[in-house]
């Protein structure tokens, strides 16, 4: 590669770090709403309905995506130091929102204390039980990903891409939910439900974010003029 070509490459690096990390935190910040999909009608899983789900699961898998890609282009390390940068920039958010709902609104504030801390009012449990969970999945998935990488010697991209997220996801989906039900967040009696459901729908996105890793390493391979299995490799 030239030394154009690395510069290049290092910033498309750090474009996917950021929207990585942007992901990652938006997904904490909303997670506290939820909603429903019901392609399959008024479905239950052991008393809790299919796909009623939180809102920060919608941008969670792009995290998963941009591993696996960088995975794919920059090797593990590169993956590994962008998992590491989003747990530090998720805690840092929190932090922040944490001070932001301590100090009060003054009286012509357009946000008031009530509404501003209804709505960001962070569950310290549910955020440890995410960041955890997460910590989890990422390292897994990452780790996955290079064993199927080498066993197919940098062929058949959609198995590696798929299981390696079909274990993350699971994890991360046990973990959560586990962890919430441990602390008494959520009920016992929802644990089943809720990790099936959630995996199910992680699931169905993994299967539907394949072609988009397909098309974005092919970019990528003919930008670089990159081999199978080949590296983007700089020094920076």
């Amino acid at each position: 590669m030239t030394t154009a070509d690395k510069r290049f490459a290092f910033k498309l690096y750090l474009f996917l770090a950021a929207l990585f990390i942007t992901s990652l935190v938006v997904s904490n910040l909303i997670f506290q709403k939820f909603f429903y999909w019901k392609p399959f009608g008024d479905v239950t899983i052991f008393g809790a309905s299919l796909f009623e789900v939180s809102v920060g699961i919608l941008p969670y898998p792009i995290t998963f995506l941009i591993t696996d890609l960088i995975s794919e282009m920059y090797g593990r390390k590169k993956a590994n130091q962008v998992v590491t940068a989003g747990i530090f920039a998720s805690f840092f958010s929190m932090g922040i929102v944490l001070l932001a709902n301590y100090v009060p609104a003054i009286e012509g504030s357009p946000v008031q204390d009530d509404t501003f801390n209804h709505v960001f009012a962070l569950s310290p449990i549910a955020v440890l039980a995410s960041m955890i969970a997460y910590l989890l999945a990422q390292y897994i998935d990452v780790a996955i990903y290079h064993f199927w990488k080498n066993v197919t010697k940098g062929k058949h991209l959609w198995l590696r891409n798929n299981f390696s997220t079909f274990l993350s996801q699971f994890i991360d989906t046990f973990v959560v939910v586990g962890l919430l039900c441990i602390f008494k967040v959520l009920p016992w009696s929802l644990f089943k439900g809720l990790v099936i459901s959630g995996f199910i729908f992680k699931i169905i996105i993994a299967f539907l974010d394949t072609p988009f890793l397909y098309f974005c390493v092919y970019l990528c391979r003919k930008r670089f003029k990159l081999k199978v299995g080949e590296e983007i490799v700089f020094d920076y």
